[in-house]
């Protein structure tokens, strides 16, 4: 899918020429697609070169144009996951190509004029884009914090019961989730400093003005702010997961101690009917009419006082 935007009017709209476009959007652009976009001297990417790890790999200049790939973070349905997005720079146009859909591609069209940067040249679209993915890295981190508060109540109060260990197993896959949702982030806040640093380097090269470094400025202290939050969100979720273990062992220590006490119920009585069951040929109890009764009289009584006893040491 290839999408072309102009400026019109003070905003950015879609369906403009490939030739006079400022922003061409690819999302997994066919051979077709990625001709055309050849066809105005820009090497488009393949999935496979945006997801070399090595820095030089994602960020280079070739024939005129900055390479920088990026790593950008997407919920989707609750599941999260991430993806590299390559932004192409030049002097006449910006092309990004991308194998997902993140939210800020979608929202930043609408709102691009609102933007700080403004959307009247590609680098000014360049750091839009970068603003709007920014924001929503504030707001997906917003969002597990919000939903570790809620597990963390849960943790401290997870019910009673057969319930209790199925509330905080559940808890448990879910702040794993969250985990991996913070992880995503801070891999993408890596990639965007990257992308910025490089991005300021080439600022020699050609005009830049007051606005762009005043943006770009803002935009690293928003990101190195966020990295710190998601630290802290790292640490949040090591102390939802080291609690919600904490309780599963107390609840299973409580059942295993249960079933110890009661275990140590039946030993005395055990213990009796074991001696009584022995073969010895002289054992006065057994020809007596009160030795059955009294048997049984020791074991209720044996199994009355180690209960009374564990009762009493609050093993009960």
């Amino acid at each position: 899918m290839l999408t072309a935007y102009k400026p019109e009017a003070g905003k950015i709209a879609a369906n403009a020429e490939l030739s006079s476009a400022l922003w061409i959007d690819m999302i997994a652009p066919d051979a077709e697609e990625t001709a055309q976009v050849r066809a105005l001297g820009v090497d488009v990417p393949s999935l496979d070169d945006m997801e070399e790890i090595e820095v030089s790999s994602r960020l280079y200049r070739e024939a005129g144009l900055d390479y920088m790939t990026v790593v950008v973070p997407s919920l989707g349905e609750g599941t999260p996951t991430s993806g590299p997005v390559s932004f192409i720079l030049g002097p006449q146009r910006l092309v990004t190509v991308r194998y997902h859909r993140p939210k800020p591609f979608t929202t930043y069209p609408h709102r691009a004029d609102k933007s700080g940067p403004g959307c009247t040249a590609p680098d000014l679209i360049f750091l839009g884009l970068i603003e709007e993915i920014t924001g929503r890295i504030a707001d997906i981190l917003e969002g597990v914090g919000k939903a570790l508060d809620t597990l963390m109540q849960g943790v401290f109060s997870p019910g009673t019961g057969v319930d209790a260990p199925k509330v905080l197993a559940a808890n448990l896959g879910k702040t794993g989730l969250q985990s991996e949702i913070v992880a995503k982030v801070q891999l993408s806040l890596l990639t965007l400093e990257r992308a910025l640093a490089f991005f300021q380097i080439t600022l020699a090269d050609r005009p830049a003005s007051d606005l762009q470094r005043a943006s770009m400025a803002g935009l690293l202290n928003d990101m190195r702010a966020l990295s710190v939050h998601g630290e802290y969100m790292s640490n949040r979720v090591n102390q939802v997961t080291d609690t919600t273990l904490g309780m599963i062992n107390l609840a299973q220590n409580a059942a295993v101690r249960s079933l110890s006490v009661v275990a140590v119920l039946f030993v005395p009585p055990t213990l009796i009917a074991s001696i009584y069951g022995m073969n010895f040929t002289v054992m006065p109890e057994l020809s007596q009419t009160w030795g059955y009764p009294m048997a049984i009289g020791l074991m209720v009584g044996s199994a009355a006082l180690a209960w009374a006893v564990s009762k009493w040491k609050g093993w009960l």
